[in-house]
């Protein structure tokens, strides 16, 4: 009970207000935009030549209003806007009219879900090991050649390092795809065909964050793990005599590993920025490219749902991982 009260409690809350204050400046920023998109579809109408009489493009006008939510005073919209919250509706696309928006964040996001969250987890788990060992054994010659490549890589930025990777192994070495999920034209059957087609277009996107992502992982691991084997706890563990291995992984690491499990968390809620960048790089069907797409073509409903899914998705995996840190902490758990 005091459990709930004290810890479970003040998070709870927590979340709740950021997801409320979030949505509500996503709702106000938005609206700012100097993008009307009721006034560009009028406008794409005129640019293929069609003509409509002033009475038919007052009540297209009204009819399109209604669409996206925006007839009657701002407070109304609000209202309304979190009414179609609660429903999971964001209306129809701008671009893609009428289709909801709903319909294509539910086709891109499988693909932006299984290559950004699994390559975070296995960047942040590969990187953070071997930053421990490494941080540990500085001395050791393998952990210094590791931290001189480490070193070298870290700087770049995303953009460019993919870019280095589409060229060597897309066009120089053609060993992956271009880009794209999948092959045009392959089915998307269980079969062994559609599984080896997907894992080669996935490949490098995920080798390119995979490599950057344990990069970072591995200098911030190897750097906490030389602040805590100066520890005295550390400093008496070698005094009595316990060896290495089991100081290493029973003491240090263990220690060491809490502030990355807490990063790892703001990692997982990072998927949807991580994905603009990948996705548009290497051409993959996911929501990054679809909300370029939206971001160019002043789509706001799709931004809006996109944005707003990233602030549940954010919230909602830093509320887990504060609700589980009490399993990894032994200190959390005694207050």
């Amino acid at each position: 009970m005091l459990f709930l009260k004290k810890y479970m409690l003040p998070r709870v809350l927590q979340f709740l207000t950021v997801v409320f204050v979030g949505i509500t400046l996503v709702f106000i920023v938005i609206r700012m935009l100097p993008v009307d998109p009721v006034k560009q579809v009028i406008n794409t109408f005129a640019m293929f030549g069609a003509t409509i009489d002033p009475a038919a493009t007052e009540l297209l006008t009204q009819t399109l209003r209604e669409l996206y939510g925006l007839e009657g005073t701002i407070y109304e919209q609000y209202f309304a806007f979190w009414s179609r919250l609660f429903r999971g509706d964001f209306g129809p696309s701008l671009f893609i009219f009428p289709v909801p928006v709903i319909d294509l964040i539910a086709t891109a996001m499988p693909w932006t879900a299984g290559l950004l969250i699994l390559t975070t987890f296995f960047s942040w788990l590969f990187g953070t090991v071997l930053g421990g060992l490494a941080g540990y054994f500085q001395k050791s010659t393998w952990a210094k050649l590791l931290d001189k490549v480490v070193m070298v890589l870290r700087p770049i930025p995303f953009y460019i390092f993919a870019l280095l990777m589409l060229i060597l192994f897309a066009y120089l070495v053609p060993i992956f795809p271009l880009g794209g999920g999948i092959a045009v034209g392959t089915p998307i059957t269980f079969s062994w065909k559609f599984i080896s087609d997907l894992v080669r277009h996935a490949a490098l996107p995920a080798l390119s964050m995979g490599i950057l992502g344990s990069a970072v992982w591995f200098q911030t691991m190897r750097l906490i793990v030389q602040g805590v084997t100066s520890e005295d706890f550390v400093v008496y563990a070698k005094a009595g005599g316990l060896k290495k291995n089991t100081i290493a992984f029973k003491y240090v690491i263990r220690n060491a590993i809490l502030p990355q499990i807490t990063a790892l968390g703001l990692s997982l809620g990072q998927i949807f920025s991580g994905a603009l960048i990948v996705e548009i790089v290497f051409a993959y069907p996911g929501i990054g490219s679809l909300l370029n797409t939206a971001i160019i073509n002043g789509d706001y409903n799709v931004i809006m749902a996109i944005t707003t899914l990233s602030i549940v998705t954010i919230a909602t995996l830093i509320l887990i991982v504060d609700l589980l840190y009490p399993l990894f902490d032994p200190q959390v758990r005694f207050k």
